[in-house]
């Protein structure tokens, strides 16, 4: 059963969250503060992070980051009770996939962890499918039917991400830092480009399409 490690310095909420978790079936971690969630992260499997802001010692975006560094695919759920748009936004930049403001409905929480999950282990698969389209890691190709179509590394690497968790939303520095690695010091414009290239090389296909968010990145929705 997945495990979720939970780090917030306020024991109640904690104590709560773990709660309404074990109750749905998970194994659950604490944590009172970043620099002990990542200690806990480093001794032991977990499959999910759920993470306060307002941290003492090591804070919920400081850890977020270096999460998301040790494992660009660990999911990580922010637990706040902050929610003004520019803290989401900064969020999502490093890195977490997922937004909760306190006070929060715990069934809401628990569906929301489900759902992290969910779309995570079909990122960790070596094939994702939609549609008639199937895009496989070990070969870097993308299959439609009878079509097979092999992609360059970041062009396929790009498109496997966003098709991994279709309807999240990435900004360019979480893709430069998730596919081209946090040392990368060429302009992350160059998303753009690759993200061009993608929907010219897939203009008429029907089942999916790359949308620009406005002020946020980039989301690939597939079409029913």
């Amino acid at each position: 059963m997945p495990t979720i490690l939970v780090a917030d310095d306020d024991a109640v909420i904690r104590e709560l969250v773990c709660l309404f978790l074990r109750n749905d079936g998970f194994e659950t971690l604490e944590a009172v503060d970043g620099k002990e969630a990542l200690t806990v992260y480093a001794s032991k499997h977990v499959d999910l992070v759920v993470l306060d802001i307002m941290m003492p010692i090591m804070d919920g975006w400081t850890l977020c980051k270096d999460l998301r560094r040790a494992n660009p695919d660990l999911p990580l759920l922010m637990l706040t009770a902050r929610g003004e748009t520019w803290e989401k936004v900064k969020g999502f930049e490093l890195g977490t996939d997922d937004y909760l403001t306190k006070p929060f409905d715990p069934l809401e929480l628990t569906a929301r962890v489900k759902a992290l999950l969910k779309r995570y282990r079909i990122g960790s698969t070596q094939t994702i499918q939609f549609g008639n389209i199937i895009l496989d890691r070990q070969t870097f190709k993308v299959m439609s039917g009878a079509d097979s179509l092999t992609l360059p590394l970041k062009e396929f690497e790009l498109l496997y991400k966003l098709a991994g968790t279709p309807g999240q939303v990435y900004t360019r520095a979480q893709l430069i830092d998730q596919i081209w690695g946090i040392d990368y010091a060429g302009d992350d414009r160059t998303i753009d480009v690759h993200i061009k290239r993608l929907r010219e090389r897939f203009s008429t296909t029907t089942d999916f399409r790359i949308e620009t968010v406005r002020g946020l990145g980039y989301r690939l929705e597939v079409d029913k």
